[in-house]
């Protein structure tokens, strides 16, 4: 469920995914997703066909984003109280997202003192599950000769987020776009003084302003 809405509404801010897609996300097989995708249906929370296009319910939906809100909130809460790095957060926030008392998640988000977004730089929603509209760009889309700053990673894996560490990166780094390889898109970026090449896939998973 937050695979899909995270698919959805900050991926491709499309209203429908694809089986494949979800899939891929997931890492896991096509066949294996539509399973699960079939037992989403049955209790009302996805509409789909088999191997169709899949799209949240309002009752999905709100689940999604109730499941989305603690878990920001758990990463942030690991991040900034328990000293976690930000490749670290998101295995134990997966397990901390299943704890289902309201009262312990409003009094996380007063305690952290209401934060909007969470150590990846994704948007946190508030109690009433509204989310405030990010306006950001990928690396990819960004111009040469232009300075941009980092505000959100795409890929939030650990491999990708320890990747981006050793290019010197992290939320509001500076970032000059240097040039593009016509052949293959790749970036020469400058950071903190520093020139690396980046590929086009990674620059397609940073979002920068």
């Amino acid at each position: 469920m937050k695979t899909l809405f995270h698919l959805t509404n900050e991926i491709t801010n499309k209203t429908v995914a694809g089986t494949n897609e979800l899939a891929m996300l997931l890492d896991v097989k096509p066949a294996t997703a539509n399973d699960m995708l079939k037992k989403l249906k049955e209790k009302g929370f996805v509409s789909y066909e088999k191997y169709g296009k899949i799209a949240l319910t309002a009752k999905g939906k709100d689940l999604a984003v109730g499941i989305v809100r603690k878990h920001r909130l758990w990463e942030t809460f690991l991040y900034e109280k328990l000293g976690f790095f930000w490749d670290e957060v998101h295995e134990v926030a997966e397990q901390l997202e299943h704890i289902k008392s309201p009262k312990l998640v409003d009094q996380l988000e007063k305690f952290l003192g209401f934060p909007e977004i969470d150590p990846h730089g994704d948007p946190i929603p508030n109690a009433k599950g509204e989310i405030k509209p990010v306006k950001r760009k990928t690396l990819a889309e960004i111009g040469v000769n232009k300075t941009c700053k980092l505000v959100a990673v795409k890929d939030n894996s650990s491999s990708f987020l320890q990747y981006v560490v050793k290019l010197g990166l992290g939320l509001s780094s500076k970032i000059k776009v240097i040039s593009q390889q016509e052949f293959d898109g790749s970036l020469e970026i400058e950071v903190n003084g520093v020139c690396s090449l980046v590929s086009k896939k990674v620059a397609e998973n940073l979002y920068v302003i």
